[in-house]
C-alpha cells in the first residue's frame, strides 16, 4: 500500500475551502475557531524573545540556587505565598488540559462531520475526553519532570566544568553531550505528543475507546508500518516552518497589528483557523490511508470528496 502525504494534504486543503469558505459564515468561523481555541490550548505555539545581554558573573549564576534557597529562608511569608501561587498555577494548567482534552475531540467531530457545534461533542465525547485528560495530565508533568532533570543535570555539569577550570575540549564535549541530551528530549517527546494529537484521538473518536485502547490500536498499526509515520512528524515539521514563516511575513506586512491579534486568546485561534482546521483534517486524511478501521469521516463525506477529486 502506497502511502501519499501530498494527497492527503490536498484533501484536508480541499475541507477547510469547503468548510470555511463556500460558503463563509462567520458564526460558523467563531464556533469551529472556539473548539480548535480548546483544542490547543496545551499546545506551545508562543515566542520568546532573546535577552541581548550575557552573564559576566558566573559565579553569581551558578550560586543563585544557593542564593534564592537562603533569601527562601529569610523571607517566609514570602516563601509562602509563592508555594500558594505554585498550588494556584497547578490547578490553573490542571484545568487547562482537562478543558484543552474534551475540545480535541469537539474541534476533531467538526471537522469531520464540517459542523460547528460546541455542546453536542463536548457531552458526546465526555468519556474518551476525560480519558485523554489522565494520560495529559501524568504524561504532561512526567514530561516536565524529565526536562527538570535533564536541566539540573546541565547546571551541575557546567558549574562542575566552570570550577574545576575545565579544558576547552572538555567543555566542548559537555556541550555537545548536552545539546543531543535535548534534541533527544524533543525528539522522543515531540513525536510522542504529536502521535497522541494526530492519531491516537481520532483512532478514540473512531472507536469510541479510551486512552490506552487507543494507543494499543495505534502501536499495532506503528509496528507494521513505522516509516511513514515517522517520516511524518518530519514533513510536519516541514509545514510548520512554512506556517512560521507565512505568520512572520503575516505580522510584518501589517505592521505587528496581525501579530498582536494573533497573541490574544481566541481571536488569534479564529485568524489561525485555516491553518489549524487544514492541519486537523490533513492528519485524519493521512491515518485514514491505512484503512477503514482508522477512518473518522461519513460515508457521505467520503463520497463526496472521491467526485471532487474525479471532477479534478
Amino acid at each position: 500500500m502506497q502511502i501519499s502525504y501530498s494527497q492527503p494534504l490536498s484533501a484536508g486543503w480541499n475541507r477547510m475551502k469547503k468548510a470555511l469558505f463556500q460558503p463563509f459564515d462567520m458564526n460558523k468561523w467563531f464556533r469551529v475557531g472556539f473548539t480548535a481555541w480548546l483544542a490547543g490550548l496545551t499546545e506551545c505555539k508562543g515566542n520568546s524573545s532573546g535577552n541581548n545581554g550575557s552573564y559576566t558573573d558566573w559565579d553569581e549564576f551558578f550560586n543563585f540556587p544557593q542564593t534564592a534557597w537562603n533569601w527562601l529562608l529569610d523571607n517566609p511569608l514570602w516563601a509562602n505565598l509563592i508555594l500558594v501561587g505554585l498550588i494556584i498555577l497547578f490547578i490553573i494548567i490542571s484545568v487547562v488540559i482537562w478543558v484543552s482534552s474534551r475540545g480535541k475531540f469537539m474541534f476533531l467531530h467538526n471537522v469531520a462531520h464540517d459542523k460547528a457545534e460546541i455542546s453536542h461533542p463536548w457531552h458526546e465525547f465526555r468519556k474518551e475526553g476525560n480519558s485523554l485528560f489522565v494520560f495529559e495530565f501524568f504524561w504532561g508533568w512526567f514530561a516536565f519532570a524529565v526536562f527538570a532533570l535533564l536541566a539540573a543535570f546541565c547546571f551541575i555539569t557546567g558549574k562542575d566544568l566552570y570550577f574545576t577550570h575545565a579544558p576547552k575540549a572538555a567543555v566542548f564535549a559537555a556541550v555537545t553531550q548536552m545539546v543531543l541530551l535535548f534534541i533527544g528530549y524533543l525528539v522522543v517527546f515531540g513525536y510522542i505528543s504529536l502521535f497522541i494529537k494526530d492519531f491516537v484521538v481520532p483512532i478514540m473518536y473512531k472507536h469510541r475507546v479510551g486512552i490506552l485502547k487507543g494507543w494499543g490500536k495505534f502501536l499495532m498499526l506503528f509496528g507494521k508500518r513505522a516509516l511513514p509515520f515517522i517520516f511524518y512528524g518530519l514533513f510536519i515539521f516541514v509545514l510548520g516552518i512554512g506556517v512560521g514563516m507565512a505568520v512572520l511575513f503575516f505580522a510584518l506586512i501589517t505592521c505587528c497589528v496581525g501579530l498582536l491579534l494573533l497573541v490574544i486568546p481566541y481571536i488569534g485561534a479564529v485568524i489561525l483557523l485555516p491553518i489549524s482546521y487544514t492541519f486537523r483534517a490533513f492528519s485524519v486524511e493521512f491515518l485514514a490511508q491505512f484503512g477503514d478501521e482508522y477512518n473518522v469521516f461519513p460515508a457521505e463525506a467520503i463520497a463526496d470528496e472521491t467526485n471532487e477529486i474525479e471532477k479534478e
